[in-house]
């Protein structure tokens, strides 16, 4: 891989945290929220490691199934394609 896409994928997952944050932040001060959809977007786009990380840090989003068992399910399925396209 080249390292633009090292570049990407680091500044989507500090994207995905920092929404994650930004997200517990508002929660708290009963404000405008960030769409949920947003999160998988992000996670799709290769940010899911971030968004994780964010769920975990912050305590945010870990009760809700979609989250605790989607971000990782796309994580996962990122990995096979991963493995399957330029491992194998």
């Amino acid at each position: 891989m080249n390292k633009y896409f090292w570049i990407y994928f680091a500044i989507i997952n500090i994207i995905g945290f920092v929404q994650v944050y930004m997200d517990k932040e508002k929660s708290k001060k009963k404000k405008w929220r960030i769409p949920e959809s947003r999160f998988f977007i992000i996670a799709a786009i290769l940010g899911g490691i971030g968004v994780l990380l964010g769920m975990y840090t912050f305590r945010h989003k870990t009760k809700h199934i979609k989250f605790t068992m989607g971000i990782p399910a796309i994580i996962i399925i990122q990995m096979g394609l991963w493995y399957y396209f330029f491992i194998k």
